[in-house]
């Protein structure tokens, strides 16, 4: 179970990094640090997405962590629009859902990112 939760927080912080990078721009200056960590991630997109969704399905079953969990599988929805639709019965649903949550794209990247880091430090409130 350990590695389970070590790897919804490390895909959470990732999928945080990619999602909120238009918002962690601005937060490095002339650095270029999560641009250059984001250049890094962007080839496990896919691998993040789904990490983070499934992940995030099985944790809706612990009733203490639902809120983190809810935002991974938002996270899942954004960065994995395309191969949604592949799904079967439920791919077409998935992706108009994905599609509803974009334009809060940032502030699930920037929630993602916070409650990752939070819960690596054993301090998540939400879990």
């Amino acid at each position: 179970m350990y590695f389970i939760n070590l790897a919804f927080e490390i895909a959470c912080i990732c999928a945080g990094i990619l999602l909120a990078i238009s918002h962690l721009d601005r937060l490095d200056g002339e650095s270029n640090f999560f641009n250059n960590l984001a250049a890094k991630l962007k080839p496990f997109n896919a691998v993040i997405g789904f990490a983070t969704l499934i992940i995030g399905v099985l944790y809706l079953f612990k009733w203490k962590c639902i809120i983190f969990a809810l935002v991974g599988i938002a996270c899942g929805l954004l960065l994995l629009p395309q191969r949604l639709a592949g799904v079967p019965a439920i791919g077409n649903t998935l992706v108009k859902l994905s599609n509803k949550i974009q334009p809060y794209k940032v502030i699930v990247g920037d929630i993602a990112l916070v409650l990752g880091v939070l819960d690596i430090l054993y301090m998540n409130p939400f879990c």
